[in-house]
């Protein structure tokens, strides 16, 4: 979800590889080990939870979790939890990244200390304060100086221990002031609107108005305003600290006002004394982006440079802008990603891949080694593979691997490995059913593929027949080498990584799906010995059961499925039913009931490709059932409907269903996938109420009728495709920023295509990593490339040149100590004149 500024629109997203922990303190007791747990949170909003590592004080989780950012925030936290059974999990440390230093971290396996948790490591959320100093005369002459201090509100304060019931306290700092004065308390909101206003008087002589003090502590400018936000708590411990600010009044200048935002801040030297080293660390690998897009006009020059790259009469491919993206990137995935991402959006995937592989064909010597390496071909082929196909896995892989995590059966077949109670016949048996069964689905699902994956098989099978016109193997290997080694195999050794299962397995069911992955590979390779390709004499022994011609048969026969499915097939309607979400939530009543209650309640909710149901508990009968079909639209409600968060609703042509997810990232979820597996609906609506119907009327346009049409256009046009929800200017800007950072890599390439015109003998070390098959094209690209990108750098720095002067700190997009905001304040000021 994107952030609008000024016509700009910025994306925040966040990629996190959770890997391990170590050094976890033991567990006060004879047992002393722990069972941990690790959550990520956006300020202290919890978005994701690993699974639970049992008897450990080291464990291992494994885990990767994306999310786009739908909101502001300041502090990328873990924390670590051990699970209690009888009462609440307790917190052992926590890794809080400030976002403005998230960039320090990119992409690199970092050990983070754990710190304490306590109340200070807790501070967030934003105060509104409105300062005003006046003189006032009393009746005997003397000038009093009053100073009024307005608590407006403040946002996003911290739940305690499931509440917040928050007030603030007031006190104004200098020698021998010790007042205080505090609001009343704001019951069961984070967000409290105060509205108090607090006075303090200040003796001056009669030198004020010139700004002269002979008495210093009357001195405004050695005085300072404290404002501390407290949790009142009926706990014996007494209130809890949310935060607080530390105001010196010498801001309020010569006007005597000052009204700003200010964030807020831990105590001095808060908290306890705990020696960071006690409690353990944690391993993260965390990529934090921001997209700022501009309107789509700005990307046209390089856009149509980047979709040129499909049509290659005109010149060889590796000339197009496409194609020198990846070769002066440093991994051919940084290419791969964005670059398959725009060709879907723009329907042109299959000739910009068919290209690419063609070349790539071509300078294959050997026919066993094709499409083997890390080629921009194959990486670009794995990531549409991984969107186009997510679904067709799903239905073809997911109840299987379900199976093979639930049912734990011993399927270890090193003897070295064995356990004492298994059985080496029992174990192989178990894993060579298992093997059957998921050879068998896969070869058998051809039908099903993505209409966009078999067009680009039936290209690879055409380049590499016309190729290795003698091995008659190639034209099924070059299918199934993909399909088999880098889609099905992939998804069995990490299911977690294909949204086949929401954590990452067990060591043993691991293990077992590592010995199934390396199977499931050496039956799709078709290679003529099958032994060989094992280095465990036990794997070689277990192959066995699979040296048949049935099975390299079943491999040609799917791989010529694929090639015949070229139009595809609607897969909501080739199964039963497919599960895509289930999940706890809160839901309002709809009022199917004419004289029932209308209450919140804890539903557990149920998504499938036929329809969206919610039921009293996991595994019980529906409550209601809503057929896809008869969903209109769904959309974001209000916070203010209800004065709650994270809430969206289900339109239904006679009702609405309100229901709030338990963050703001579940929330998109919901309404993401809802939208989508809905958008083909015929009825669906145009325009919708972003309020509630409420005492008679809806909140939002006021109207009175409650079938009143919509006051507010829906945010529904989705594409078909679930996973190719594309936006092409985002992935444009960001193909602009990866050849901003390898700018010197194109001078180079040009320098290199410089060379190869004048000189015709060996090539030159340092310009032998480039593939340059014309020189001439080659640099015209290259020149064109570096004109868009230069040109676009200059709007990026007139952008940031004008919200810098148009943005005022202590406003409340920019309160006061808004670190990354001074940061941006203090990058601005360094700046020297544009250059690339």
């Amino acid at each position: 979800m994107a952030v609008e500024e000024e016509g700009l629109r910025v994306f925040q997203s966040v990629k996190i590889k959770i890997g391990e922990a170590k050094n976890i303190p033991p567990y006060p007791g004879p047992n002393r080990m722990r069972d941990c747990y690790c959550t990520v949170n956006l300020d202290q909003e919890e978005v994701f939870r690993t699974k639970i590592v049992e008897k450990s004080l080291c464990p291992f989780y494994g885990e990767d979790f994306y999310c786009e950012i739908p909101r502001s925030f300041r502090h990328l936290s873990f924390y670590i939890f051990d699970r209690d059974v009888f009462r609440r999990d307790s917190s052992i440390g926590k890794v809080a990244v400030k976002k403005e230093d998230l960039q320090k971290y990119h992409g690199k396996d970092t050990w983070f200390q754990l710190q304490p948790v306590s109340a200070d490591s807790e501070v967030q959320g934003k105060v509104h304060l409105e300062l005003r100093l006046s003189e006032v005369i009393t009746d005997s002459g003397v000038i009093n100086h009053k100073l009024a201090t307005r608590v407006l509100e403040c946002q996003g304060l911290p739940i305690v221990n499931g509440q917040c019931d928050p007030y603030a306290a007031v006190s104004l700092l200098g020698p021998s002031r010790s007042e205080a004065k505090k609001t009343k308390v704001k019951r069961k909101t984070n967000n409290p609107q105060f509205e108090d206003v607090f006075y303090f008087e200040v003796t001056r002589p009669l030198s004020y108005t010139k700004r002269q003090f002979d008495v210093e502590e009357e001195d405004v400018d050695k005085l300072a305003l404290r404002v501390d936000l407290w949790n009142a708590s009926n706990l014996k411990f007494g209130d809890e600290f949310l935060g607080g600010v530390r105001v010196p009044l010498r801001v309020l200048g010569q006007a005597g006002v000052h009204d700003a935002w200010y964030f807020l801040q831990p105590r001095e030297n808060g908290g306890k004394s705990v020696k960071v080293e006690e409690l353990g660390s944690l391993r993260l690998n965390i990529v934090y982006t921001e997209d700022h897009v501009f309107p789509s006009e700005h990307y046209t020059p390089l856009r149509d440079l980047l979709l040129h790259s499909a049509n290659v009469e005109l010149h060889p491919v590796s000339a197009s802008t496409a194609h020198i993206l990846g070769e002066v990137c440093r991994e051919k995935q940084e290419a791969a990603i964005p670059l398959v991402r725009l060709f879907l959006h723009y329907g042109k995937i299959v000739p910009f891949i068919s290209a690419i592989a063609h070349a790539e064909v071509n300078r294959t010597q050997d026919p066993n080694t094709i499409f083997r390496g890390n080629s921009l071909t194959s990486k670009c082929i794995d990531e549409t593979m991984k969107l186009a196909g997510m679904h067709y896995l799903q239905v073809t892989l997911k109840p299987i691997i379900d199976e093979i995590c639930t049912e734990h059966k011993p399927c270890e077949i090193d003897p070295v490995k064995l356990k004492e109670s298994e059985n080496l016949d029992t174990n192989r048996e178990n894993l060579r059913q298992y093997v059957d069964r998921i050879f068998n689905v896969i070869t058998t699902s051809g039908v099903r593929c993505p209409t966009v994956m078999c067009d680009i098989f039936f290209s690879l099978r055409e380049s590499a027949a016309t190729r290795f016109q003698v091995d008659q193997d190639v034209r099924y290997t070059a299918v199934s080498s993909f399909i088999f080694l880098r889609f099905f195999a992939p998804a069995i050794l990490s299911p977690n990584l294909f949204h086949l299962r929401p954590h990452h397995p067990d060591p043993a069911t691991s293990r077992t799906l590592t010995l199934i992955s390396k199977t499931i590979q050496t039956l799709g390779s078709l290679a003529k010995s099958k032994s060989a390709n094992f280095k465990e004499s036990y794997m070689a022994a277990f192959y066995d059961y699979f040296n048949e011609q049935k099975y390299a048969d079943a491999v040609k026969n799917v791989s010529v499925q694929f090639l015949c499915s070229s139009h595809g097939v609607n897969l909501c309607h080739e199964i039963t039913s497919l599960l895509f979400l289930f999940r706890f939530m809160i839901k309002r009543a709809q009022g199917r009931n004419r004289f029932g209650m209308k209450n919140f309640k804890k539903r557990w909710f149920r998504l499938t490709n036929h329809e969206f149901t919610y039921h009293k508990t996991k595994g019980e009968g529906a409550l209601c059932s809503i057929p896809i079909e008869n969903i209109l639209a769904v959309e974001r409600l209000e916070e203010e409907s209800f004065k709650m968060k994270n809430m969206f609703q289900v339109i239904q042509p006679e009702r609405a269903l309100y229901i709030q997810a338990n963050n703001c990232v579940e929330a998109r979820d919901w309404i993401d996938i809802l939208t989508k597996v809905s958008q083909c609906n015929r009825k669906r609506l145009s325009t919708y109420h972003p309020s509630a119907y409420l005492n008679g009327h809806w909140l939002c346009c006021k109207l009175s009728a409650d079938a009143a049409p919509g006051c507010t256009p829906c945010t529904g046009g989705l594409p078909a495709n679930i996973q190719l929800d594309v936006d092409g200017d985002r992935e444009t800007e960001r193909i602009y920023s990866l050849f901003s950072t390898y700018m010197t890599k194109l001078i180079k390439m040009q320098e290199a295509c410089g060379s190869k015109s004048v000189y015709d003998g060996p090539e030159q070390e340092e310009y032998s990593s480039f593939v340059i098959d014309d020189p001439q094209e080659t640099y015209k690209t290259l020149k064109q490339i570096v004109s868009a990108v230069q040109t676009l750098e200059q709007q990026h720095t007139k952008y940031k040149r004008d919200k810098f002067k148009k943005t005022k700190l202590g406003s409340q997009e920019h309160p006061i100590g808004d670190k990354s905001f001074q940061c941006y304040i203090r990058q601005q000021s360094e700046s020297s004149t544009y250059s690339i």
